[in-house]
């Protein structure tokens, strides 16, 4: 298991990198773990781990197809703000466990 410290808090993270105490997430964490993958955070980028934080607290199955009906952001738009994996990059920096669909 791996750990990261911002702002003088250990933060204990899986092997994949995702926290395992998604209450100890703050604005900091997620740039500290977008930074460990020389990825950057813009406020598009926060109000999409707002959005995922807010439904993963209510209990929500998070998927791509749902985040893209949020209004937040659509399906191509969560592409664009995070390439390679969006709702697997968005999950591990808004804190909150890898999603089973997500290898």
């Amino acid at each position: 298991m791996a750990e990261i410290t911002v702002n003088g808090k250990s933060i204990q993270l899986t092997e994949d990198g995702y926290m395992t105490d998604p209450s100890q997430w703050d604005k900091d964490v997620a740039v500290a773990l977008a930074k460990a993958d020389n990825f950057e955070l813009t406020d598009d980028h926060f109000k999409v781990l707002e959005y995922l934080r807010k439904e993963y607290e209510a209990g929500a199955t998070l998927t791509i197809r749902k985040v893209g009906k949020s209004g937040i952001v659509d399906i191509k738009g969560l592409y664009k703000l995070f390439p390679g994996g969006p709702l697997k990059f968005s999950s591990k920096y808004a804190g909150i466990p890898k999603p089973t669909s997500c290898v």
